[in-house]
């Protein structure tokens, strides 16, 4: 395929900027900790007139002389913060008062999942978004350059949440960031995106997936850009179960008639669609040669790929380990949240390089999270292969806020600390002082399936309180295992976590955890569950499941999927 129009000028003018950003972040990792201390004053000085900012002594704590003074007024003068601790003053920001975290009022909210049944509402102001998403994005995009000069001769499929999904009661917007993000690109951006940020605003699962998947497979795409790896696999899924649709809607420029789109949806997006028969015959004489067509087959030339790859998602990297061609770079998304864009990654590989000129980091170890009065480190005095969680300061009224995410720390970027995520920290559970971490339950799982050879689609856990159990719900590769082949294996997988965690074997020995229960899942559960979170509101750029949980809501969820 031909490369798309205006290459050059996208390269050259994505480049230009790029090297402007690189350049500065350069300056700034010759001395990250001068860097923390000016960002700290900016934030202060910013928000120093804010209600906030005055009932917390931000005038007064920019009167210090030092950075360490600096940094001891601060954690005298601001306790740690939680979303929860927040949210009074974000309802009174919602409910249209200004001035009460920060100067004037939030330019849109970013919605996410909370601790309490609340969604968290998290304030993106003006000078939040300018400063870091619109710069750190262009750095973003030049990153993939540095890597794959060819990246951006073709088209780029981006998955992202719908830029404005409603209004809060003084009318301010909430949405996807990414979704604005993309939205506000630079034109000469807009013409790399395949698809048509209309397809966003479909609420169907399946519809939206098979439009995507539809537009996406016409094309040559070049870049592939999705926060979740699971949604490689549903991408692939559609391809296998609609294959035939979508080489018809290609052949004829249609879109499938039975979706579930809505007509003013379907209405924007069919100019979009062109007959075009010689695609459709490419596809088909792929699939006569292949059979089961892969990413490898219908994007030859893909050159980057970029979702999360740190934390649990090694569970859905590994099916997919084969269906992309050799020479495309597999670039881990980054470490950040909704709340924070904390950094990039700049190595081509797995580790953050976390910004020191846009936010403000203190870091609690992770021997010490549950302490009540932990020492807080800056960032100049993390130490590599140690882990740590994150607190952060923005320019968007986070103070000093518990992001709950264990980070390692990998190395460094000149005088910058280059981390990988972790897991959460809520990714512990304890119904009686057993304390399993996520990990340990995944290393417990992995070790059964090597002592017995029986293998795993996708498997999760919870904990049972009322029964003082573990139910361990597996979905295994081989559809034939029976009850009693289950039940044998979780007891193995019992018997690796007794051997991995010494106080869950304690607790065992004891009796105060009971015999775990195991139960079989359906074919497909971990994809059906996330399409039952995912029409029940969760952006698929923010869906996330930890594989050991203590949560009565999901655990109903997976109760539903149990094979009959």
């Amino acid at each position: 395929m031909a490369k798309i129009k205006g290459a050059w000028k996208i390269k050259f003018l994505l480049g230009t900027i790029g090297k402007i950003r690189l350049f500065t972040l350069n300056k700034v990792a010759r001395n990250c900790g001068k860097a923390q201390e000016k960002t700290l004053r900016g934030i202060l000085e910013y928000a120093k007139d804010s209600e906030w900012g005055k009932a917390h002594n931000f005038a007064q704590i920019l009167e210090a002389k030092t950075a360490d003074e600096l940094y001891a007024r601060w954690q005298k003068n601001v306790q740690p913060q939680d979303y929860e601790d927040l949210r009074p003053f974000v309802e009174r920001h919602k409910n249209g008062e200004e001035n009460v975290l920060f100067p004037g009022k939030p330019m849109m909210y970013a919605t996410t999942s909370g601790t309490t049944k609340e969604p968290k509402w998290v304030p993106i102001t003006n000078e939040y978004y300018s400063n870091v998403y619109s710069k750190m994005t262009h750095l973003w995009l030049y990153s993939f350059m540095m890597h794959r000069p060819k990246v951006f001769e073709g088209k780029c499929l981006s998955i992202v949440g719908k830029a404005i999904e409603g209004a809060a009661p003084d009318g301010t917007v909430y949405g996807s960031v990414s979704g604005v993000t993309r939205r506000d690109c630079p034109e000469f951006m807009k013409s790399l995106y395949a698809e048509s940020a209309d397809v966003f605003s479909i609420a169907d699962y399946k519809a939206r997936y098979y439009t995507l998947m539809r537009t996406g497979i016409e094309l040559d795409i070049y870049l592939l850009i999705t926060a979740n790896p699971s949604t490689i696999i549903e991408m692939q899924k559609n391809v296998n179960e609609n294959f035939e649709d979508y080489v018809k809607d290609i052949e004829n420029g249609t879109l499938k008639a039975d979706l579930n789109i809505p007509a003013d949806v379907r209405k924007a997006l069919e100019p979009c669609y062109k007959p075009n028969p010689k695609r459709a015959a490419e596809l088909r004489e792929l699939k006569a040669k292949y059979g089961n067509l892969l990413p490898k087959h219908f994007w030859p030339n893909i050159q980057v790929l970029t979702t999360w790859k740190c934390g649990n998602t090694r569970v859905y990297m590994e099916k997919f380990t084969d269906f992309f061609p050799e020479h495309m770079l597999y670039q881990e998304f980054g470490y950040f949240a909704s709340e924070c864009r904390t950094g990039l990654v700049m190595n081509g590989a797995n580790d953050t390089v976390l910004f020191p000129h846009m936010h403000y980091f203190e870091f609690v170890k992770q021997e010490d999270i549950e302490n009540p009065n932990p020492r807080f480190y800056q960032l100049t005095e993390l130490e590599q292969g140690k882990r740590y969680c994150v607190y952060v300061t923005t320019y968007a009224g986070l103070y000093r806020y518990n992001m709950n995410d264990l980070i390692e720390v990998t190395g460094k970027y000149k005088t910058i600390p280059t981390i990988q995520f972790i897991q959460k920290i809520n990714g512990i559970v304890s119904m009686t002082g057993e304390k399993i971490h996520e990990r340990q339950f995944m290393e417990a799982v992995e070790e059964a399936e090597k002592e017995t050879g029986i293998k795993t689609q996708f498997y999760v856990g919870f904990a049972d309180i009322e029964q003082s159990t573990y139910r361990f719900y597996f979905e295994f590769a081989d559809e034939s295992v029976t009850q009693e082949t289950a039940d044998k294996f979780g007891k193995v997988v019992d018997e690796k976590l007794q051997k991995i965690n010494c106080e869950y074997e304690g607790k065992r020995v004891s009796f105060r955890v009971n015999d775990p229960q195991s139960f079989i899942l359906q074919k497909d559960s971990f994809e059906a569950y996330k399409k039952n979170c995912i029409e029940r509101g969760t952006r698929d750029g923010q869906f996330k499941l930890n594989l050991l949980m203590q949560d009565e809501k999901r655990h109903a969820m997976f109760k539903e999927l149990i094979r009959k």
